[in-house]
């Protein structure tokens, strides 16, 4: 194992890495965990049917690094979320041949510093209930604001899990509409873990979140979709969509997020979670709106 001992926090960790035709981004993804203070024990790097240089750039690195594998799996057309769960459970499959501590799920369009992985390895050791562990991302220089943001959800851009708690939710749920790593994170808590985002690091995400299919208008109205068939309550979609208003696309972003949410309730779109999780859900959204208004309050706004 090269890089530096991990028995200084007691926790090793593996890496998989899903990626499709990220010829653009993913050698800066390569450098920054080969930079790690703490190298990961395994890293799987799974290509989704790559029809550009992505398999090309990550085979470079193979033969220097042994500790990092390599699986294609077959083209096709589709881009969706299932395909995505799909190619980590083959990197998870091959990654639970190998002892270790934490998993984590890493984008292949992101970049960060070389203590990053160090510093998340230090929050688990400190926190023995803690099951989910991530930080902020920065898109061309935003962060999302988290006085106001859920401090409990975890990106799914870079989200690691306690092995356990991994094993307890069942890992990810091949959802083709979306949501998996809020729908893994949220049944991590319901099932009593501790779930966190530390804002003392960020990474940096080079591709906008949710616009790999679509056009930044048309992800609001698919991420309006998401909150209802992931059971968002109404009322808590309204102030979201408000909130969304004052982002780019200025009041339109907000406005087709609901449309979204309007449209799925119109038409009964099918919601792949269980009436538990729903209910768990609504129930964590009140009480944010509660400390949301008191927050609010406090500010004078």
């Amino acid at each position: 194992m090269d890089g530096k001992d991990q028995s200084c926090f007691g926790l090793s960790y593996v890496l998989v890495t899903p990626a499709r035709n990220e010829e653009a981004h993913i050698e800066r993804t390569i450098r920054s965990v080969l930079a790690q203070s703490i190298l990961p024990h395994r890293w799987i790097i799974v290509s989704d049917g790559s029809t550009d240089r992505t398999d090309e750039i990550v085979r470079s690195y193979l033969s220097a690094n042994s500790w990092v594998k390599f699986i294609r799996m077959p083209e096709h057309r589709d881009r969706n979320f299932a395909a995505k769960v799909s190619c980590f459970n083959a990197g998870y499959e091959l990654s639970n041949r190998e002892q270790y501590d934490i998993i984590g799920n890493l984008d292949a369009d992101v970049s960060f510093g070389p203590t990053y992985f160090e510093f998340l390895l230090e929050k688990f050791a400190a926190m023995p209930e803690l099951g989910v562990g991530g930080t902020p991302f920065v898109e061309d220089g935003v962060q999302y604001d988290y006085r106001f943001v859920n401090i409990e959800h975890v990106s799914g851009a870079c989200q690691m899990f306690r092995r356990q708690c991994f094993e307890d939710i069942g890992g990810y749920r091949p959802i083709k509409g979306g949501g998996i790593d809020w729908v893994a994170v949220t049944t991590a808590r319901m099932r009593g873990w501790k779930t966190r985002t530390f804002t003392e690091q960020t990474y940096e995400h080079h591709r906008k979140i949710g616009t790999g299919k679509s056009n930044v208008l048309l992800s609001k109205f698919r991420f309006g979709k998401q909150d209802y068939f992931l059971g968002g309550h109404p009322v808590w979609e309204i102030f979201r969509c408000f909130y969304q208003m004052k982002s780019k696309p200025y009041v339109l972003g907000g406005l087709m997020l609901y449309m979204g949410y309007l449209w799925a309730w119109i038409t009964r779109v099918e919601r792949p979670i269980s009436a538990e999780l729903v209910q768990f859900r609504r129930k964590e959204q009140m009480q944010r709106l509660v400390v949301v208004a008191k927050k609010l309050a406090s500010f004078g706004m």
